[in-house]
């Protein structure tokens, strides 16, 4: 029954006044036109039972169960009706309710007079037909409404066209055998006796007979609301029919209801698109489908599945159903697009659910203009017909906070059950998604590649969401954007397999083959706009593949769609933080305005405005975290990332490698073309995807993790000129980082073994990230001094996880033999990191000694403006000291590891001079008269250890303590050696137990060494004294040349200086002008000249020491005689 009349019912006016006089019933020069072009509609008379059309099955249907129970009965409970409703004389209607098993005699009341009918026609309230009857019938039993073997045709088809369309041509019947008011068909039944011919129904009038019962329905109900029902009576009547013993009978009767449902159908879809054959003028309220389509197919109001199959069976001879039921369906998604998920949506999805079974309705669907029209990124969501399904998300504002409600009072265990009960709701709408989209794919050609360009659309036209800057009225939302990554994940699916055996199928020419994915405007890996341009131009023949469409539709959709949400969680973050600094700042400033009431609402009005912008932030980032946070999405996702790892690997080394397959690097040193023209988040969706996971959802990298993530990390950081982009090139090693986290059971991470133990990382890892340390000194970025400090703490962290294999350490010490120069640059760039960090973050701890003194003692003679100020800086020098402490220790280690694996390396002349001076310098400032300054509260708080530092110092001594160069580099350190110092060390260490007793006795014997060398180079300065000629002197640094060479420029120099200068600046210092080694040239004869010269000044030197020696025997012996007395005569 239609909720109107319902309502109308329960409402229980008083009886209306009497209409006003309406127009007649069409006279018969009308109706027969109107039955000409029903007879068009219908393509054939209803004169004769129709043979059965074609069936149209729906896919994923689940199969009909059987109606054994008899035809006429209705299963609906019965409207209550008033006693002073059954007083009335009202007229007959047809009743879609059954009553209670009573009996009733029959009653004037029950028929329908010709001013009757005419009234019904005209829209007569009074005359409603389904309503129940007024009189209750008495209980009565059930009868057998099986047909008896011998009853005539004429009587089976009365019988049976009466109760499926509850019409009779008796005056005095007014109720069937189960009290369902029956409408007396006058015109009809006036017919038939003006022709002689015996009142009952036929197949042969049925036609008229619904046109008359049609006209009966009053205006206000739809009269589609009376069609249905009969509908759905005679499609059980069909499925309940049992043929009998008599063939020739049984088919006379089967073909009986099949042309009854054949005609019931057409005047099913006649009451919608040609209401005027009725009687009746269009109303769009009435006109549609659409209240029965988002009722339950189950539902007795609603479409059920039989109506849908006859529909589709009939598009091909009926033009109007097509367009019927797209209208339908657009108006359906019309509506949807103002819900959100609090509302009841899913009638919505589940319409469209039911389309979905049935591809010849794709088909239409995909064809309608509003499957895809030119809108705006956020039209696209809600004016475009699948856009509203994509919509429903629980990051709509209104959404997250119902989910979130108070999100400043929630603890953790709320916000997860909340994110929990928000993912099992998401899940279960994205599979609905799923369902309609891979129906829409399977459904024609064209249904796909309308459904590929809508995507395609949605991409192309959100690329600002990747913006340093969003602006939210320009963009489609967060939630539409995740729901269309997450269900073209789900389109890849099929394809990725674990072998990777369908990579070959992605065609790297995609993007010159008429692409629907524009890149035009986006960053590439390593090409120029001009250049990508002039690639791109050059267009290539065909089509391309469905798995290619797919692959880079869903690359892109996670540019735009997950990875943007990911981004703006992040920048969530930031204002969460910005808005709880401010408040907290304003709560701070209340005191002070407790007497301005002005001031003061001002202030609470401020307060409420930031605290509601916090609480829709707050809202905004659990919702998404619950959205991204969804673990069966994410492994989704990283098969994804997966297979666009592999495959890039592919395009790069132009190989058709796969992770059972290794690499050979490094890569040739120009980029193929088509790699460099890649957009650049080819490669950043898979580092960001992957860097998400590792932070949030270690547990999903258990089983989505393989060989081909460390393959792509050490590729692209060996052969590092095929990515331009120094984050991106940075981003991988921040990759191979995290995958070196401590997880559950993997104290190595999920990296750790691969990185450790795999063939390919064995022969390759240590390279590669060397070479990047080297690199990351210069990035280009106005942060690249800073950065270079993160990345290069990351690298020390994955050396650390594969040290363990004896492999890396044999490795190394070969790479400092046979690529000197390349292992001199990495020595000098890990001194110098060492030298800085160390130096700033021992500075910081004099600077917050003091501030925290001052904090202490000045308490109460600071002002509150004072305190704050000092407190402020003393956390700015907080946060300094960490994050240099942090640098210093990794550093430090790092060393130690190097230091005690190649000694060698570290004492070479371009090195050692310098890093002598450096430990020494630290030795002080940790054990000299300024390490009282180091002391400060809580020390651990800063990272900062000195009985953890000093022995790791010393140990760096130990490890080089075998080479009599570093003994004289230490030695001849003028700046900070001192014997004292060394033994003031030696006392700290014993009396703290820093060092094991051999550790001891080592040391005790270094420093020895350490005095002696001192002793002799302090011999040396004064046998060269200070008349060294300048042609020996360094021009550089002023000391007397070992080694000189001659530089492009001409200039002679010592080879130590110069290769040091090369280190940081590859130009000659002379003339500024490029340089590199190789332009070196020794200058023997120069260098032979300082060695005799050495020599002769050394003779000297040993010379004049013997006589002063001598001199001084004889002084000592004559001062002795002197003393005894006569020396004694030994003459004769």
């Amino acid at each position: 029954m239609d909720p109107n009349e319902e309502q109308q019912q329960s409402a229980a006016p008083p009886p209306a006044p009497a209409p006003a006089p309406t127009p007649e019933a069409p006279d018969k020069e009308t109706m027969e036109a109107i039955r000409r072009r029903r007879l068009e509609k219908l393509g054939g008379g209803g004169s004769s039972p129709a043979g059965g059309s074609r069936s149209a099955t729906p896919t994923n249907n689940k199969p009909e169960q059987s109606n054994s129970k008899p035809p006429s009965p209705d299963n609906s409970k019965p409207a209550e009706t008033s006693p002073a409703a059954t007083q009335e004389n009202k007229p007959a209607r047809i009743s879609i309710t059954p009553l209670p098993r009573t009996t009733s005699s029959p009653s004037p009341a029950g028929t329908v007079t010709q001013s009757n009918k005419r009234k019904a026609s005209s829209g007569d309230h009074d005359n409603n037909i389904g309503t129940p009857s007024s009189a209750t019938p008495p209980l009565r039993k059930q009868q057998n409404t099986t047909p008896k073997p011998d009853e005539p045709i004429e009587d089976y088809a009365d019988r049976m066209l009466s109760s499926i369309f509850r019409i009779t041509l008796d005056r005095n019947r007014t109720t069937d055998l189960y009290g369902h008011k029956l409408v007396f068909l006058e015109e009809l039944a006036g017919d038939l006796e003006g022709d002689g011919l015996p009142l009952k129904i036929s197949v042969d009038r049925l036609e008229e007979a619904i046109m008359e019962a049609g006209r009966a329905v009053p205006r206000s109900r739809p009269l589609f609301e009376y069609l249905l029902p009969c509908w759905k009576r005679v499609t059980r009547a069909l499925k309940s029919f049992r043929a009998g013993p008599n063939a020739k009978v049984a088919g006379e009767r089967e073909a009986l209801l099949k042309e009854a449902k054949r005609l019931c159908f057409s005047n099913c879809i006649f009451a919608l698109t040609l209401p005027d054959l009725f009687g009746r003028d269009p109303n769009h309220l009435h006109d549609t489908l659409v209240p029965y389509i988002l009722k339950d197919v189950d539902n007795e109001s609603g479409l059920c599945m039989d109506f849908f199959s006859e529909a589709v069976s009939r598009l091909d001879e009926d033009d109007s159903i097509a367009p019927l039921f797209t209208k339908a369906m657009v108006d359906i998604s019309s509506k949807l697009s103002s819900l959100t998920m609090n509302d009841d949506y899913k009638p919505y999805v589940s319409a469209l659910l039911t389309y979905s079974r049935f591809p010849p309705l794709l088909n239409a669907l995909a064809q309608d203009p509003t499957f895809q029209m030119a809108q705006s990124a956020p039209g696209i969501e809600k004016n475009t017909l699948l856009g509203p399904f994509f919509r429903i998300s629980p990051l709509q504002p209104e959404v997250t906070t119902v989910y979130f409600a108070g999100p400043r009072t929630m603890d953790k265990g709320r916000i997860q059950t909340s994110q929990s009960a928000l993912q099992m709701t998401l899940t279960t709408h994205q599979s609905d998604l799923q369902t309609i989209v891979s129906a829409f794919i399977r459904a024609s050609p064209q249904a796909r590649n309308r459904v590929l360009d809508w995507f395609a659309y949605i991409v192309n036209s959100n690329h600002k969401r990747r913006a340093l800057q969003v602006d939210n009225k320009e963009v489609s939302s967060d939630g539409f954007m995740v729901n269309v990554t997450v269900i073209l994940d789900f389109l890849c699916q099929p394809f990725m397999d674990s072998t990777f055996s369908k990579v070959d199928r992605i065609d790297v020419g995609y993007f010159r083959r008429k692409p629907r994915v524009n890149i035009k405007d986006e960053t590439k890996l390593n090409a120029d706009q001009n250049q990508s341009d002039k690639f791109y131009s050059n267009e290539l023949a065909g089509e391309s593949n469905f798995i290619t469409e797919v692959f880079f539709l869903t690359l892109a959709a996670h540019h735009y769609g997950s990875e943007a949400a990911n981004a703006k969680m992040k920048s969530l973050d930031k204002d969460i933080k910005y808005l709880e600094k401010h408040l907290a700042q304003m709560e701070a400033e209340r005191p002070r305005l407790i007497n301005r009431p002005d001031q003061l609402r001002l202030l609470d009005t401020t307060v409420k405005r930031y605290v509601a912008l916090l609480e829709r932030s707050l809202s905004l980032k659990y919702a998404i975290e619950g959205v991204l946070l969804e673990e069966k999405m994410q492994s989704r996702s990283l098969q994804f990332m997966r297979y666009v790892t592999v495959w890039l690997l592919r395009v790069a080394s132009r190989s058709q490698y796969t992770p059972d397959k290794q690499l050979k690097l490094p890569l040739p040193e120009q980029a193929p073309e088509e790699f460099s023209c890649l957009p650049e988040y080819a490669l950043q969706d898979i580092v960001d995807n992957f860097k998400f996971v590792y932070r949030f959802l270690p547990r999903v990298m258990l089983s989505a993790v393989g060989e081909e993530i460390v393959a792509l990390c050490i590729t692209f950081l060996e052969s590092s000129q095929y990515v331009k982009n120094p984050y991106l090139k940075s981003a991988l090693v921040t990759l191979l980082f995290h995958g070196t986290w401590p997880v559950f059971h993997l104290q190595k991470g999920v990296l750790g073994d691969l990185l450790a133990n795999t063939n390919f990382a064995n022969e390759y890892l240590l390279h590669a990230i060397m070479k990047f340390y080297i690199e990351c000194e210069s990035t280009g970025a106005h942060t690249q001094f800073y950065d270079k400090f993160n990345i290069r703490y990351e690298i020390f962290q994955v050396i650390k996880t594969v040290w363990t294999n004896d492999h890396y350490k044999r490795q190394l010490t070969q790479s400092s033999k046979s690529n000197r120069q390349f292992f001199i640059r990495f020595v000098n760039l890990l001194l110098n990191d060492a030298t800085y960090v160390l130096d700033e973050g021992l500075s910081k701890f004099p600077k917050i000694h003091d501030l925290q003194e001052k904090l202490r003692v000045g308490v109460e003679e600071l002002s509150q403006e004072d305190r704050d100020r000092i407190t402020e800086e003393l956390k700015t020098a907080e946060n300094q000291a960490t994050s240099y402490m942090q640098l210093v220790n990794e550093t430090v280690s790092m060393m130690q590891l190097f230091t005690s694996t190649l000694g060698e390396a570290f004492t070479m002349p371009e090195i050692v001079t310098r890093l002598a001076g450096m430990l020494d310098y630290n030795l002080e400032i940790l054990t000299g008269p300024k390490s009282k300054m180091l002391k400060v509260e809580n020390p651990d708080k800063y990272h900062f250890n000195p009985k953890t530092l000093l022995p790791e110092i010393v140990g760096l001594y130990l490890n080089l303590g075998f080479s009599q160069t570093f003994i004289e580099a230490v030695a001849g350190d003028g700046r900070s050696y001192k014997p004292e110092l060394m033994n003031q060390v030696t006392y700290i260490l014993r009396s703290k137990g820093m060092k094991t007793g051999p550790e001891l006795v080592a040391w005790d014997k270094l420093t020895k060494k350490f005095e002696e060398a001192k002793k002799e180079l302090d011999s040396l300065e004064m046998d060269f004294g200070e008349d060294i000629p300048d042609e020996f002197e360094d021009p550089i640094m002023g000391h007397l040349m070992k080694d000189p060479v001659r530089l492009p420029s001409r200039q002679i120099v010592d080879r130590s200086t110069i290769v040091q200068h090369l280190l940081s600046d590859m130009k000659d210092p002379f003339n500024r002008q490029p340089m590199t080694l190789d332009d070196l040239v020794p200058v023997d004869d120069l260098r032979v000249r300082i060695e005799e010269w050495v020599e002769e000044k050394k003779r000297e030197g040993r010379a004049a020491r013997a006589k002063e020696r001598e001199e001084q025997a004889a002084a000592d012996a004559a001062a002795a005689g002197g003393a005894g007395g006569d020396p004694m005569d030994t003459g004769e």
